[in-house]
């Protein structure tokens, strides 16, 4: 069987009417927050063709009740709704969820919706104007959290992090997404404003991540992608996290590691740092200096906005490249 008349005018046809936007949303247990949710897609500005593709991962409570009750109202505003998902004792997880609601989708651009965030109504028009210029990267915003107070330090280091860290710094959730989309060439932009409201509850995806997890898969990025291109590089912080980037690296970046560089004058008159679980005979011992006696680049492996800028200062005062001279790893 095939279509009637000219196959090419058919396929054209097609993708004029395909929409432009197509807004992803995995959905699971999502009652408390569909609501406001939903309304910001209808609250959009975006003059273009968009769609909604929900996929609801096993939802126990009345999701799919309020998602039918949206379908009626986002359509009556020309933005069709696009519903699949499945009712299996257990959910499948939001990874599984997002690939499956962009499986059933036909949009040009893919904009994700977390379904406990909202989205500010200029969202979709901004990141798809920085998307047409810069069209193999991708697009990010700055965010607001709710309740406001929540995760304040973290709402602030994403918020402020330079164009070069947001291709080594990475976030949470879809992480090994994003590395694999910077090791095909990929960008990462972000527009300066403000376009989505995150949630912070116990019940946030992010928090079946586990830490150690997210660790792991950091710290092999870095010796992908920055660590071989330097002979050797110092660790600054002596305590416990950059020990634990030290013994997180492979041997031989192990090896490049020359010291850890601290102010702590206890851990500098201790001399070094002894890696006791070490195979190597002798055990390896690192120098651990004062940051001024120590050379670059340096891992930087200590937390920002914690020392009421002592630190900056420190740093600013070395007059140092970031990128070239150091990184943040923390």
């Amino acid at each position: 069987m095939r279509p009637r008349g000219d196959p090419a005018a058919a396929a054209a046809a097609a993708a004029a009417a395909a929409p432009h936007v197509s807004i992803i949303l995995p959905v699971h247990n999502a009652e408390p927050w569909l609501n406001e949710c939903l309304e910001s897609v209808l609250q959009q500005d975006f003059e273009g063709s968009m769609e909604l593709s929900v996929f609801n991962d096993a939802s126990k409570d009345k999701s799919m009740t309020i998602i039918e009750k949206w379908k009626v109202k986002l359509e009556g505003s020309g933005i069709p709704v696009v519903i699949g998902g499945h009712a299996s004792p257990s959910p499948r997880g939001v990874g599984y969820s997002k690939n499956q609601a962009i499986a059933q989708s036909s949009g040009s651009y893919l904009c994700f919706l977390d379904s406990d965030d909202v989205m500010m109504p200029q969202r979709v028009r901004l990141q798809l104007e920085a998307a047409a210029q810069h069209p193999t990267s991708i697009i990010g915003c700055q965010v607001r959290r709710e309740p406001p107070n929540s995760t304040e330090r973290y709402t602030r280091w994403i918020n402020q992090l330079a164009s070069d860290q947001l291709l080594t710094q990475g976030v949470p959730e879809d992480l090994l997404f994003f590395y694999n989309h910077l090791r095909k060439g990929g960008g990462v932009v972000r527009v300066d404003q403000s376009l989505l409201l995150y949630r912070y509850h116990p019940d946030a995806a992010t928090h079946s991540v586990l830490e150690t997890t997210i660790w792991t898969h950091r710290v092999r990025f870095l010796e992908e992608r920055v660590l071989p291109h330097w002979a050797a590089f110092t660790i600054w912080n002596a305590g416990r996290q950059g020990r634990r980037l030290y013994r997180s690296l492979a041997a031989g970046t192990r090896r490049k590691v020359v010291a850890f560089c601290d102010v702590d004058e206890n851990k500098i008159r201790k001399g070094f740092y002894c890696h006791e679980d070490s195979q190597e005979r002798p055990k390896p011992r690192v120098p651990i200096l004062h940051f001024r006696a120590a050379r670059p680049p340096f891992v930087i492996c200590v937390k920002l906005d914690l020392t009421g800028g002592a630190f900056e200062n420190n740093l600013r005062s070395l007059h140092l490249q970031e990128g070239r001279d150091f990184l943040h790893f923390s």
